[in-house]
């Protein structure tokens, strides 16, 4: 059987032990034996980690230390696959560049609805927008077959670098109460290859919800067999 490994933890707005809980028996029914652990410290496990195909992150904003971060980027410049969605992969770890330099792309914010619509709930940041397949998405294997699709949730504005490989993409409105004066189109879904080892991101999936959402449902399952060793 292929082992695949969940870390998960961080803020809990983002209901790191449902939407995990949610992939175990997708992962299992794949082949996979799955072990869940609730923080980053088991990357430091060499041995462990050397048996790793596929290594599925939620664990949003939180820390790392250095042995536990050299183990996760060691596993996949050796060839374990590395995916996750949202904060759980593209807002984890803020102290450390060197983390945000091996995934690619950093969540920097999510606009909100009109200050006058606001009520302090998370909802504050739920937004109409739209997912845009690029065209290389039509023939790459997670989004074959994948149309443009809308959702109403947190709209992610990432700060990327051009080695990613962008599948899709959201661009974000200027409206009149923000600070930026023109709309801003971020990588929305997107693959990158690090030494031996394949890293997906897919950006929405705030929680369980979205998660449920067929199309999201589908783009992260494929991902995560996409990426395993």
């Amino acid at each position: 059987m292929k082992q695949a490994l969940i870390v998960r933890g961080g803020w809990d707005g983002h209901q790191p032990i449902e939407t995990t809980d949610a992939m175990v028996p997708f992962l299992e029914a794949s082949g996979f034996e799955v072990r869940i652990e609730e923080s980053p410290a088991v990357y430091a496990d060499a041995d462990y980690m050397a048996t790793v195909d596929l290594i599925v992150q939620n664990n949003t904003m939180n820390s790392i230390e250095a042995d536990q971060l050299a183990g996760l980027i060691g596993a996949v410049e050796r060839g374990a696959g590395y995916a996750g969605w949202h904060g759980g992969i593209a807002d984890s770890y803020r102290n450390s560049s060197d983390y945000m330099h091996f995934v690619g792309g950093q969540f920097a914010t999510h606009p909100g609805k009109h200050p006058d619509e606001r009520t302090g709930e998370q909802s504050d940041n739920y937004i109409p927008h739209t997912i845009t397949m690029l065209p290389v998405a039509a023939e790459h294997e997670i989004t074959r077959g994948i149309d443009d699709f809308d959702l109403v949730t947190e709209q992610y504005w990432v700060l990327n670098d051009d080695y990613i490989d962008v599948l899709a993409t959201t661009t974000l409105a200027a409206n009149p109460w923000n600070p930026w004066k023109r709309p801003v189109t971020s990588p929305a879904i997107w693959t990158r290859q690090w030494g031996e080892g394949r890293i997906f991101v897919c950006t929405p999936g705030h929680r369980l919800e979205i998660l449920e959402n067929p199309t999201v449902r589908t783009i992260i399952e494929r991902g995560m067999l996409w990426a395993t060793r």
